[in-house]
């Protein structure tokens, strides 16, 4: 039986430093994260200072490690040998690709046999829902710290989990007639919002699915068009008459503020958004839209016009349930700091802008 419990117990301690045990059908890892942990702890985790490190493939890549792994997505996973120079300083920058103009890499490295490959790819995945970089010291077959298996994260993650927690009626600036719901599962530390706008009229409602950002929704970056993008969408939904936007808790798409940050300054030394993620070792988009379409159906709508320029979006809702009638555009004027920006959206993500 899987526990999503146990997952978000490793979540917490990854986040403080501290190991934890992955079991996967292919068997287990024990793994002590670079960004959180120091070198005392890695001492007392790998005593013999024998232990590889777990990187994603996007890493691998930057480097140079791509003819030796049969890796052909970013995310997947990459075992390196350890080395005798190889301490917690050159990993924390082995790890952290924001550093590599500042840090010369020692090398060369090596890629070896990963015999666990499923319990390696959850490792990464949860260092992803953790907010941290996807890079672990580990000991194949070893037990340390909080044990969970590829179900347990599996479970932490199901959608199907969600629940309705408060609603109340929210007049906001552009739409007064509005009312907030929050949906929550027992584990997770935040919380996704809907905000219905304006009353059921027998039509399919339009809805805008928005993945939070701090900087642009609150700050009003002009990095990115999310804020203008949030506000632009309440207009249009209340002009319709009736609709819906759900606020997502997936910074950065999907990957959180903090390596959002470090893509950011990935992207200040010239590499565009997709890059920037792939070279900090995750997905180009690890958004699971699934849970829009979970909050959609909570609120008994299964038929949506949806606000939006990536078919992606549109692709996932389908899959999950919910019919999307018609693709609204969703359209916005550009300023010299994001033009670039939006145009790898549109180049390299499929964005139909």
């Amino acid at each position: 039986m899987s526990d999503a419990g146990a997952a978000a117990r490793a979540i917490d301690a990854l986040r403080r430093g501290w190991p934890v045990t992955i079991a996967g059908s292919d068997g287990t890892l024990a793994l002590l994260p670079i960004e959180t942990a120091d070198p005392v702890r890695l001492a007392t985790f790998d005593p013999d200072a024998r232990a590889p490190i777990l990187l994603s493939a996007g890493r691998a890549a930057t480097l140079k490690l791509a003819n030796q792994v049969d890796a052909a997505v970013p995310d997947a996973p990459v075992l390196v040998e350890r080395a005798s120079w190889l301490d917690f300083a050159t990993a924390t920058a082995l790890a952290d690709p924001q550093f590599d103009l500042k840090t010369p890499l020692k090398g060369p490295f090596h890629a070896i046999r990963l015999d666990a490959p499923e319990a390696g790819a959850a490792a990464l995945r949860l260092a992803r829902i953790s907010g941290m970089l996807p890079a672990f010291f580990v000991i194949a077959g070893g037990r340390a710290g909080q044990d969970i298996t590829v179900a347990d994260i599996d479970a932490h993650e199901d959608a199907v989990r969600l629940t309705i927690a408060a609603r109340a009626r929210l007049p906001v600036a552009g739409a007064e007639d509005a009312e907030i719901v929050a949906f929550r599962t027992p584990e997770s530390p935040g919380e996704h919002i809907a905000l219905l706008i304006g009353a059921p009229n027998g039509q399919p409602p339009l809805v805008r699915l928005h993945s939070e950002c701090l900087t642009g929704d609150v700050l009003g970056s002009l990095k990115c068009d999310c804020g203008p993008q949030l506000d632009t969408a309440i207009a249009a939904i209340a002009a319709s008459g009736w609709g819906i936007l759900l606020y997502l808790r997936q910074e950065g798409r999907g990957i959180g503020l903090i390596n959002k940050l470090r893509a950011y300054a990935l992207q200040d030394q010239g590499f565009d958004t997709v890059d920037a993620n792939t070279r900090l070792g995750f997905a180009i988009d690890a958004r699971d839209f699934s849970v829009a379409a979970r909050m959609l159906a909570l609120l008994g709508q299964r038929s949506v016009r949806l606000l939006t320029n990536n078919p992606q979006k549109v692709a996932q809702l389908e899959a999950a349930g919910i019919n999307v009638v018609e693709r609204v555009p969703h359209f916005l004027p550009t300023n010299p700091h994001n033009e670039r920006y939006l145009a790898t959206k549109r180049d390299r993500t499929g964005h139909q802008l």
